[in-house]
Parts: C-alpha cells; structure tokens; sequence
C-alpha cells in the first residue's frame, strides 16, 4: 500500500537532505538508505557495549 504522508522539516534539513540525494533518487529511497544505515550502526555499537561491559565465553566449535 502506498500511502503519501507530509513530514514537516526545517528549510536548512530540507537543504541538507536535498544535498544526500543522488540524481533521480527519491526522498523516500534516500531515507529508507538513512533508516538501514542507523539501524546497522546501532548493531555495530550494541556488539561493542557487549564486548566490552559483558563476560564473553568462547564456545569450541
């Protein structure tokens, strides 16, 4: 289902989105781009805070 929301943003990250598309992308492909890079850093940095604040255990294989 395509739904066409209105999301209201200043002009200066209006600006600074228009500035990360690129040619013949749209603002809906560059934020789902944007979403599943935040959503892999947010991995990478819940593996870190594990390794370093949790006892780990190797387990032979």
């Amino acid at each position: 289902m395509n739904a066409t929301k209105r999301i209201i943003v200043r002009e200066d990250v209006w600006a600074n989105l228009s500035g990360m598309r690129e040619p013949g992308m749209t603002f809906s492909e560059l934020i789902e781009e944007m979403i599943e890079h935040e959503k892999k850093w947010r991995l990478v940095e819940e593996i870190n805070r594990i390794q370093e604040n949790e006892d780990l255990v190797e387990i032979p294989l």
